[in-house]
């Protein structure tokens, strides 16, 4: 009878672990995805700013937009919004380290408690957060932000939180995220970056609407608009969240000035003339070509490139494989080979980038030779679903040898074009329905027609008609969201810790869904898959492998036309900043910059 008992109440002792180890538990200021925090809770502020640095000034900014802005809501689908609402207005829970692959640190939480199987997240909320008109912030602000967005707001946000299962506010500083699933481990960190509306300011307001004035709890606010051309923010003077940990050091400057240049020829020569004070740039001609003069001579204007260690993604011409003119692999691998990459890379861009050959280039989580073990367990049983070559290849994107005469990889594209059903007619392509092979590839920004001018060149002599379409910035965006195109230039951003993004990317759920980045059209059950194994990742190592099998399949399915990518910073700025002696391995950092008094007085530009 003893040992019935003792066996018994051994029995319902483990039944109870089992069953209640969901709810046990682990409170911290924060949370990495893998291994512990850099910085402990004692932390007084990130080892990348001047703790010192002083507050004020103005600084102008500049972006490029053939259509401006029109919209100051950053969370719908509807217009163009405005730089710097998200990022200076609104607060997160909580916030990542720059120095770190992917870490959250508390900010409108104070702490954060997680369940050990990652099946909920509780987040305490510091009592002193304040939005902007002096309301606390509470577990029902977060509780409307997560219901409005899911319910109104970008159609992207639908797709990045619907893991989440519910959003109850536990207590008035309480709030309790519960998850569909176990084990992701990004999905707390993924919440963690939720922004948090006022959920007593948009209570007899519509959340669709875009030129609603934001009320917000961030460092900045607007002081001024002028739609479409330029947009003021001006530092919160009793912004409450200045004194923690993870914002000491930063949004030193009294008020930033945004202006909105529609060419970017005229934005450089503004630049150099003074007009605004920080560049990054991304053409590489400009580069190595336009910043001289008199100005960078006497120390006026600083030019530097900063290594960083970011994954660079993909940056290519797109297939929308909605289309019927692209649904064979074998036409997408073909038109590959009519890009000359070598020649471009030499004649317009100064030899300044790394041709691109995977969708995560600059990262371990990059395919590269031939897949190891792990990636082979992970792909064997879609053996006869992927393309061979996925075994047996490594992949590498069509090469010349730059002379400009690609003679040789267009007849390997004709030849796979003649495997495809297609021929030629009268120096045109035609099927054997003698439709001809037309097609048009839209384009927002002009720097972009001089590298896809000569792609078309070289298509023609394939007998293909591509016709280059420009257009501004907001009809760009309706026909993209709507997938109304046929091919077009897309950079998929990656970063440290692939997750539940790549759903959006290129899972079926999002291939029909407007809005989504699912550009291509991708609705295939191996990429789900594949997908749904990378974000199921126990650790770093599975992480790296499911990333590198998911590369390769989408490479070797051509969905794209790889571009190139390159591994530093490019910046340009007038010498009127301080900057911290650490640099962030992963941002530019200028965040932290500052006014430096000695320099603003010698080299500012004087006509501001």
């Amino acid at each position: 009878m003893k040992k019935t008992t003792a066996l018994t109440l051994f029995c319902l002792f483990c039944f109870f672990f089992a069953t209640n180890n969901a709810y046990t538990s682990t409170v911290s200021h924060a949370l990495a995805i893998y291994g512990e925090p850099k910085y402990p809770k004692s932390f007084k502020h990130f080892a990348y700013v001047n703790p010192d640095a002083p507050k004020g000034g103005d600084v102008i900014l500049s972006v490029v937009s053939s259509g401006g802005f029109d919209s100051l809501n950053p969370f719908v689908l509807k217009g163009e919004p405005a730089f710097g609402i998200n990022e200076y207005l609104y607060e997160t829970l909580a916030t990542p380290s720059t120095d770190e692959p992917f870490t959250q640190y508390g900010r409108i939480a104070k702490g954060m408690e997680v369940a050990n199987d990652r099946s909920w997240i509780i987040f305490h909320l510091n009592e002193k957060a304040r939005f902007h008109d002096g309301h606390a912030i509470t577990a029902e602000d977060v509780v409307f932000t997560f219901n409005i967005l899911m319910e109104k707001g970008h159609p992207y946000f639908a797709s990045y939180y619907s893991a989440v299962a519910e959003v109850k506010a536990l207590s008035k500083y309480k709030v309790k995220f519960s998850f569909k699933v176990k084990n992701n481990r990004e999905l707390p960190l993924i919440v963690g970056s939720l922004p948090v509306l006022p959920a007593h300011y948009w209570k007899d307001k519509d959340f669709t609407r875009t030129n609603v004035p934001p009320l917000g709890s961030g460092p900045y606010k607007i002081s001024s608009v002028d739609t479409g051309h330029a947009l003021t923010l001006e530092r919160v003077k009793d912004y409450w969240g200045a004194d923690l940990s993870v914002n000491r050091g930063r949004y030193n400057f009294d008020k930033m000035v945004i202006d909105y240049y529609r060419d970017n020829t005229i934005s450089l020569q503004a630049f150099k003339s003074g007009e605004y004070h920080y560049r990054a740039e991304n053409t590489s001609r400009n580069w190595a070509t336009s910043y001289t003069g008199k100005n960078f001579d006497k120390g006026y204007i600083i030019k530097k490139e900063i290594r960083h260690q970011l994954p660079t993604g993909m940056q290519s011409f797109a297939y929308n494989t909605r289309r019927p003119l692209f649904q064979d692999p074998l036409v997408r691998e073909a038109l590959s080979y009519a890009f000359d990459f070598e020649w471009t890379n030499q004649r317009l861009f100064y030899n300044a980038y790394i041709r691109t050959n995977s969708f995560f280039s600059n990262s371990d989580l990059a395919s590269s030779g031939l897949p190891g073990p792990e990636e082979l367990k992970i792909l064997a049983p879609f053996k006869d679903q992927i393309p061979e070559r996925v075994f047996t290849r490594e992949y590498q994107a069509p090469r010349s040898d730059g002379s400009g005469n690609n003679r040789q990889n267009l007849l390997i594209a004709m030849n796979l074009l003649k495997q495809a059903g297609w021929k030629i007619k009268d120096n045109t392509l035609i099927n054997a329905a003698g439709e001809p092979f037309e097609f048009s590839i839209l384009l927002v920004s002009p720097d972009f027609e001089r590298v896809t001018l000569p792609f078309t060149k070289n298509l023609a002599r394939l007998g293909i008609k591509a016709k280059v379409q420009l257009i501004d910035t907001q009809q760009y965006i309706n026909r993209i969201q709507s997938f109304d195109f046929d091919m077009t230039v897309a950079s998929f951003q990656q970063n440290l810790f692939p997750g539940n993004e790549q759903r959006n990317y290129w899972h079926s759920s999002s291939a029909k869904q407007p809005g989504s980045f699912n550009w291509v059209g991708i609705s295939d059950p191996v990429v789900d898959a594949l997908v749904e194994g990378l974000i199921a990742a126990p650790d770093r190592d599975a992480l790296i492998h499911q990333s590198r099998a998911l590369d390769r399949v989408l490479l070797w399915n051509h969905y794209v036309i790889p571009h190139w990518h390159i591994q530093t910073f490019r910046i340009a700025y007038w010498n009127i900043f301080g900057q911290p002696a650490i640099q962030p391995i992963y941002d530019i950092g200028f965040d932290n910059w500052w006014i430096d008094p000695e320099k603003n007085a010698k080299f500012r530009p004087r006509q501001h």
